[in-house]
């Protein structure tokens, strides 16, 4: 068996998919969508093209070893989400040549299913009482939400509305975790987790950039809440001062940056042995939804998955739009089964696929800026 082609497809709302076909036709599916950045991946697929077409795709951590170390230079956003992409369809294809869904062939089944939570509240947290009730009714029982808008080094941020925003969830009968998402400095780090600290948070994300290991490390000696982190981490090398330190409670790689199904079921073995609880990062597509089941299905130490059903970012083409089962990734009472189909268990409507890509949509995260005009993290 030999890789005859690979495609990558642009399609709404900042998604990039992946196919890989072999020379007698069997294929599978990843997700190699790294947002706002869509075009920058699909670039390094020009020298994964030239590297693996006529490789055996069954090989799949031969394929993984050679793109990661074979270009010299390894690592970072654009190169891992590429690889990410890859791996995740030859997961799908092996899947589908054996007849086997990739927990399968990872080990073996260790649960039935994951508990997920969904997104409330957008960008700026707004009306997340009536949007957790919403949830509830969905049959979700957890909800994750962004603490605040835009904040600068030094304010006098009014800590009280982030409280009574979370416990309106609460009181919908919700366990919230709450995103910091990277825009709460260090200063005012310290004082909101301060302030959140009685409220039984299932976890507070990013409450700092991960390029500031050390102030993570001091908050966390400073609080009891679960610290979560792991989006804007993209190997094991990444996680692994995160994990030396202690800092970190709840590690969260994304599937679709941090070199797919192979590289982040390591990332979680790694973890497992610091007692560190894996919740993956997917505020994406079907594939990479898909990916994280199966990553479920065979990880002991998953605890929490994030979907993006509903998500404020999926205006026109939400979660299951490209999906032929959309079943297979459809929350029951609060849970996501584990697929148990071929593969990555979930059938991709190609036609559909194909169609969107016409259009190479482009998505581009807002910029903020601060009231005196320079730049906020979003």
């Amino acid at each position: 068996m030999k890789i005859a082609r690979i495609e990558t497809f642009h399609v709404p709302p900042r998604w990039l998919f992946v196919r890989v076909e072999a020379e007698d036709g069997c294929y599978g599916w990843g997700e190699a969508s790294l947002e706002g950045h869509s075009e920058a991946v699909d670039g390094a697929f020009e020298s994964l093209r030239d590297r693996f077409i006529g490789a055996d795709p069954r090989r799949i951590e031969d394929v993984w070893q050679v793109a990661y170390r074979g270009g010299f230079y390894r690592g970072g956003a654009v190169l891992m989400s590429a690889l990410a992409g890859l791996d995740q369809a030859l997961w799908d294809l092996k899947g589908r040549h054996y007849g086997l869904p990739a927990w399968e062939m990872m080990g073996g089944q260790v649960r039935d299913k994951v508990r997920a939570y969904a997104w409330i509240g957008g960008d700026r947290p707004d009306d997340v009482g009536e949007a957790a009730a919403a949830r509830k009714a969905q049959g979700f029982s957890a909800v994750k939400m962004n603490a605040t808008s835009e904040l600068d080094y030094l304010t006098a941020p009014r800590f009280d509305d982030v409280v009574e925003r979370v416990r309106a969830a609460q009181a919908a009968g919700m366990d919230v975790g709450l995103d910091f998402h990277g825009r709460v400095h260090r200063a005012m780090a310290k004082q909101l987790a301060k302030h959140l600290e009685p409220l039984g948070l299932l976890f507070i994300e990013e409450p700092i950039l991960s390029e500031n290991p050390e102030v993570l490390a001091q908050i966390s000696n400073q609080i009891s809440i679960p610290i979560a982190l792991g989006e804007r981490l993209y190997s094991r090398w990444d996680f692994k001062p995160f994990l030396a330190s202690g800092a970190v409670d709840i590690i969260q790689p994304d599937l679709s940056h941090a070199g797919g199904l192979s590289e982040c079921r390591r990332i979680a073995a790694m973890a497992e042995a610091y007692d560190v609880a894996v919740a993956p990062h997917c505020p994406l597509g079907p594939l990479a939804l898909a990916a994280c089941l199966q990553l479920a299905g065979c990880t002991p130490n998953v605890v929490l998955q994030e979907m993006s059903l509903g998500i404020h970012y999926n205006a026109g083409h939400d979660l299951l739009h490209f999906c032929a089962n959309p079943d297979v990734l459809s929350p029951v009472d609060g849970f996501l089964p584990i697929p148990t189909g071929p593969g990555l268990g979930v059938e991709i409507d190609e036609a559909a696929v194909r169609k969107a890509d016409a259009e190479k949509v482009r998505w581009r995260n807002p910029i903020w800026r601060q009231e005196d005009g320079s730049f906020a993290e979003w």
